[in-house]
């Protein structure tokens, strides 16, 4: 007869997401995991798996917690030109904290992807699903007039997706508010109609 477990599954999943966030995936050591998510070397190995597949999932929950929050006014019905505007004033309030995390999967692509398929496909999975949330708002400030017909909505929703992550990356090395508001704005200019 198996025992129960005497922690739950996403709380201890939520430790590791963070403690992966704060020091990536190399840096972060079995012990770090240990002590961090307050649970022994066998419950993780139990649970888990391994590292890497504990890794994996706090990769999926991330963009089940903190992704689908944030994302969630650009898939909003109706949403367009505004909830953009207002998805990349977020950005620089979340950025601008001064922890200099900026996002789990940015930063596991800047990490991992060059050598890691399954980080690969995760992340890619991610951009596509905000780079669609980008076209859906594009397309609706379209059709209320908020942009210029003539402008190509997914060439703009690949160009804000790719700003995105320069963004948050450069929000690692510098989190300066004025800095990063320049970069929204620049990124921003393109949706002037």
């Amino acid at each position: 007869m198996s025992r129960k477990k005497a922690f739950d599954r996403d709380t201890v999943l939520e430790k590791a997401m963070h403690l992966f966030w704060q020091k990536g995936y190399e840096a972060t050591s079995i012990e770090d995991l240990v002590q961090g998510m307050g649970i022994n070397r066998g419950s993780l190995y139990d649970t888990f798996g391994d590292k890497h597949r504990l890794f994996l999932d706090a990769i999926a929950h991330y963009d089940h917690t903190v992704v689908s929050h944030a994302i969630a006014q650009l898939e909003a019905p109706h949403a367009g030109k505004q909830a953009i505007v207002d998805y990349f004033q977020n950005l620089i309030a979340c950025a601008a904290d001064g922890q200099r995390r900026g996002c789990l999967l940015t930063n596991v692509a800047v990490e991992c992807c060059p050598h890691d398929s399954e980080a690969v496909h995760r992340v890619t999975a991610n951009l596509k699903r905000t780079e669609t949330a980008f076209r859906t708002a594009l397309t609706t400030a379209q059709a209320n007039g908020d942009l210029s017909p003539h402008q190509d909505v997914n060439a703009l929703a690949r160009f804000l997706t790719a700003n995105l992550q320069g963004i948050r990356v450069m929000s690692n090395v510098n989190s300066d508010r004025q800095a990063l508001q320049d970069m929204v704005d620049i990124t921003l200019s393109v949706l002037h109609r």
